[in-house]
């Protein structure tokens, strides 16, 4: 029982991570990733579709995204779509493509985003320790059925402590190189 527990609280932490890094990958860093238009989502006839399914996205150069869509009745919908994304990039547009040139990041806006991945990574770590609550609670649970014993019950939390921190680790490393890569001129 204990070792079901533990698998799921691993996959739900493992899951956790795995979204921590999916949002950080938005996060501009003055440098063109198709990360950044993920989560853009296209008004087209009549349905709203991920822009990654409308159109191929590919990056070029180093500071520019190319958006090619598979109908080019699309082209004025996935412009739309990108100013309304919040990413703070004008698409240009030339009748076949859209271009997203990615300016240069002041210091400020550097700083800015940094604060921005911390407040998004703590998000995660309480994620985490959430879930390793939740596993607890359910050993508790089962103990108080008399299921397991005591002896298993904390067996089982240290089981879990050592995936939290292990996972908590894995963040704070995802956090030095995404404020690394911001930081980066």
């Amino acid at each position: 029982m204990i070792d079901e527990i533990e698998l799921d609280v691993d996959d739900r932490m493992q899951k956790a991570v795995e979204a921590l890094k999916k949002d950080l990958a938005a996060i501009r860093t003055g440098r063109a990733s198709s990360g950044l238009v993920d989560h853009v989502q296209v008004e087209y006839y009549g349905t709203v579709s991920p822009l990654n399914q409308i159109a191929g996205v590919t990056v070029p150069e180093a500071r520019q995204i190319m958006i090619n869509p598979w109908d080019k009745q699309a082209l004025s919908a996935i412009e739309k779509a990108i100013l309304k994304s919040n990413l703070g990039l004008t698409p240009s547009n030339d009748g076949k493509v859209i271009r997203l040139t990615i300016p240069q990041l002041t210091e400020e806006r550097r700083r800015e985003l940094v604060k921005m991945v911390g407040t998004r990574v703590e998000t995660g770590r309480v994620e985490v320790r959430n879930i390793r609550r939740d596993g607890i609670e359910e050993m508790r649970s089962l103990q108080k059925n008399k299921q397991i014993s005591e002896d298993d019950l904390k067996r089982g939390q240290e089981l879990l402590q050592k995936l939290t921190d292990n996972y908590v680790a894995q963040i704070a490393d995802i956090a030095k190189i995404k404020e690394a890569e911001l930081m980066q001129v």
